[in-house]
């Protein structure tokens, strides 16, 4: 299996660092593109210039550990990141400037005197236990992404200050590495560039200057940020990120691993999460072999089911976590995370092939799901593997607004869903997947394919169109039109010639001499 280059995966997938914190779609890009340039001019070494890259580009993933927890304190875990993130935290000025009234912002009185009391009671402890888990677990991500140490250590204190604090082993001045220095420069420049163009980020840089910032960057930025944030603003961002990757370029033997980091901290957004995306990738793997699909396919789905529900970081846990009914806004951020999903995947072009793919794990065959409300002709059996898998793992667990279902529970849902909601042959392969017993399939045909689905499928194997299939078959040519398409969805192609490779696998032209 080919090498697949770290950089494109994480050209999709920094965006999980990005609405994971409430920040635009790209901004993790804008901030890596930021510091490559800032290294160039500093002429760095190529292990520091390679630091700040990964540094830069994975400043923020550790951010959704703490998710819950700020939701707990502030309602909204997004609002509240964001108003840390415009806040100078080495001024205490600019709490009560900045801090508080963007996350009081359109918020009822009783709501604003409440959260302005927990930030002044529990604001700093907040602070502090944030930072460490963010550190924590943006160390931990590059351990697992086989990263250098340099780049570990540069996540592990990317948030100490120049100036320094008093949390333990926290770093202050030239003792921070160079690269986590220049990661949280371009991090705080991007961000208000985005607020206000490059004036108002040079201005927000230069009033961090010798408090959260290097002095030394702080001036080597302002002399060259608009020559910089012009050069970023016109780049195609996924493909200018392989380009500026120092050397040596780093390579991961199989997406499937990345998938599964990514995955891991997607479900840290909440305790009843924890393996969810493991258990999806299992049983949607586990079925495709029930169905006796093409091994690409198997491990597609094993990797879409680990990245399936990463677009729940862009959600706010005040939304997740609530026991009581959603309102009509909240409901449709919860429809929306396929789409988030879909969008984190769509930005690296190893992974935008399952794009579309994760971007059904909600859609339903009789149009009920979401976020596109497909129906069965727009659900390739993947999808509709994928579709069932989920449902199967999510009944399992506990959620805010009810308990676990037993496993028989579940699996009586899901044979009540058959056929009309969920595929039915789906349904059995995840059952089968999930230890159930399902009726003997040895002797049917794959994919859960019909005997006259069969038949279709021989005689357009053997170059027959539509109406020549109808003719030889006696049925309409509509009919004809809709085998083909169905064989297509169960079978997970959209080619004649993948199609044919299929029935030569799977030794089904034997059945239509």
């Amino acid at each position: 299996m080919a090498e697949v280059r770290l950089a494109d995966l994480l050209a999709g997938l920094s965006r999980v660092a990005d609405l994971g914190f409430g920040l635009p779609i790209g901004t993790a890009l804008r901030s890596c593109l930021l510091a490559t340039r800032l290294a160039q001019s500093l002429e760095l070494s190529a292990t520091e210039a390679q630091a700040a890259y990964y540094t830069a580009l994975l400043h923020h993933v550790g951010c959704v550990g703490y998710a819950r927890e700020t939701a707990q304190q502030f309602g909204d875990e997004l609002v509240a990141n964001m108003a840390a993130g415009r806040t100078d935290a080495t001024s205490l000025r600019d709490l009560f400037a900045t801090f508080l009234p963007v996350l009081t912002q359109g918020r009822p009185p009783l709501d604003r005197a409440r959260l302005m009391f927990t930030t002044f009671t529990r604001g700093g402890r907040w602070s502090d236990e944030f930072v460490t888990t963010a550190c924590d677990l943006g160390r931990d991500t590059a351990r697992r992404l086989l990263l250098p140490h340099g780049v570990q250590t540069s996540l592990f204190h990317v948030y100490d200050t120049w100036r320094g604090g008093n949390r333990p082993g926290e770093l202050a001045g030239e003792d921070i590495p160079v690269a986590a220095r220049i990661a949280r420069l371009t991090g705080i420049a991007v961000l208000f560039e985005s607020l206000g163009g490059t004036e108002l980020a040079v201005h927000a840089v230069r009033r961090r200057r010798g408090g959260m910032l290097d002095p030394d960057l702080v001036a080597r930025f302002a002399d060259n940020a608009t020559d910089w944030l012009t050069e970023i603003a016109e780049i195609d961002e996924p493909s200018a990120i392989l380009a500026v990757e120092p050397s040596p370029a780093v390579n991961v033997p199989e997406v499937r691993h990345v998938a599964e980091i990514f995955g891991d901290l997607a479900d840290l957004k909440a305790p009843y999460l924890l393996g969810h995306s493991r258990a999806v990738a299992t049983l949607a793997g586990g079925a495709a072999e029930q169905l006796r699909l093409p091994d690409a396919i198997s491990r597609d789905l094993e990797a879409a089911g680990l990245l399936h529900d990463v677009g729940r970081v862009a959600v706010s846990n005040a939304v997740w976590d609530k026991a009581g009914r959603l309102n009509a806004d909240e409901w449709e951020q919860v429809r929306l995370h396929p789409y988030y999903s879909e969008r984190i995947l769509g930005g690296s072009a190893e992974l935008a092939r399952l794009a579309s793919l994760v971007g059904r794990h909600h859609e339903r065959l009789d149009g009920s799901g979401y976020h596109r409300g497909c129906a069965a002709d727009d659900l390739p059996m993947p999808a509709r593997i994928l579709a069932a898998a989920d449902t199967y793992r999510t009944l399992t667990e506990p959620r805010p607004h009810r308990r676990a279902l037993e496993a028989e529970q579940a699996r009586q849902h899901l044979l009540d869903a058959s056929g009309s909601a969920l595929d039915p042959d789906a349904v059995d392969a995840v059952l089968g997947a999930a230890g159930h017993p399902i009726p003997d399939r040895a002797g049917d045909p794959p994919a859960g394919l019909s005997d006259r689905e069969v038949e279709v499928l021989g005689l357009l194997a053997r170059g027959c169109n539509n109406a020549e299939i109808a003719a030889r078959l006696f049925i309409s040519r509509r009919t004809a039109e809709h085998h083909v398409q169905h064989i297509y969805a169960k079978i997970g192609v959209s080619s004649r010639a993948a199609a044919t490779l299929f029935a030569v696998e799977h030794h089904l032209l034997d059945l239509n001499r």
